[in-house]
């Protein structure tokens, strides 16, 4: 019994119709006709009853068809599962990831990540969350490390809350503490202060400026328009201070003084987000993994 001779068996079974089946499965009719007389011949008995412009299972055929059926499942699960091991070895990721995060968190996760799958590529676009899910949504990225709530919700995607992270104040070791000198500040502390301000559509300068307006003023911007990188650069230089995710300090903390926010502080939810209507590949689920364990 052969794995063709199957394919053809349930095409004839699902269409009735020798012709149709042959299409079906790109074969000439006359060749499929012989695989199922052979196949008959092997099982000792006839599969399907042939009346003028009628086919019609026999009994053995209505024996075969659910384990036919079940055969060629379990050969394609076969080949999906093997090609899935081999993307392991070779092919790609691509993962959004906020700018901050590609300087906080990813590091450490990319490296691992190469370090177990050498082959596979990993394409990295950075954004912010909007336009983040803008890409996945068209199916630009497999994953996305995006800041939750989305500012415009999706049923389409699938979020897994990745971690809760605080926020705190930098600035330059040369200027004056903020707060007064304290070991802790308030936003409100940040009033008639100098910041340097992330661009527009970036996530934390959404989150600075509402937390800034709920204590009833706005704050005074010294810089603004950058990314992650040119803010940190600007505060080094002496030209203000800003708000920045604790991990991004921590790796960036030379020439930088870092501030603790008094609590209850300001903190962000990152979520690793995903199409819910198509499986990330097997490197991409992969990937996922490991950021979750992370």
């Amino acid at each position: 019994m052969q794995f063709q001779q199957l394919q053809y068996f349930v095409a004839v079974a699902e269409t009735r119709h020798f012709t149709r089946a042959a299409e079906l499965v790109h074969v000439a009719q006359p060749s499929l006709s012989q695989q199922i007389k052979s196949l008959e011949r092997e099982l000792g008995a006839d599969l399907f009853l042939r009346a003028r412009g009628n086919i019609t299972l026999t009994d053995a055929g209505e024996a075969l068809l659910p384990l036919a059926r079940r055969i060629l499942a379990d050969t394609e699960t076969a080949r999906y599962e093997v090609q899935e091991l081999v993307q392991l070895r070779s092919g790609r990721v691509r993962l959004g990831a906020t700018p901050s995060l590609c300087t906080g968190l990813l590091p450490d996760v990319l490296r691992a990540f190469h370090d177990r799958y050498p082959g596979i590529r990993l394409l990295i676009e950075e954004g912010g969350s909007h336009d983040l899910v803008r890409e996945l949504a068209r199916g630009a990225l497999d994953l996305a490390l995006v800041v939750l709530p989305l500012p415009t919700p999706s049923p389409a995607l699938t979020t897994v809350e990745l971690l809760r992270e605080d926020l705190v104040v930098v600035s330059s070791p040369e200027a004056p503490r903020p707060g007064h000198g304290r070991r802790t500040v308030r936003i409100a502390d940040l009033e008639g202060e100098r910041l340097v301000m992330f661009r527009h559509g970036y996530d934390l300068r959404e989150l600075t400026v509402a937390a800034c307006r709920a204590e009833g003023f706005e704050p005074d911007l010294a810089v603004e328009g950058g990314e992650m990188d040119a803010v940190l650069g600007f505060v080094r230089a002496g030209l203000g201070l800003a708000v920045v995710p604790r991990m991004v300090a921590a790796r960036s903390g030379r020439g930088l003084r870092v501030t603790p926010l008094t609590r209850p502080g300001l903190h962000r939810t990152i979520a690793l987000a995903h199409r819910s209507d198509v499986a990330p590949p097997r490197a991409a689920r992969e990937l996922q993994r490991m950021l979750l364990e992370h």
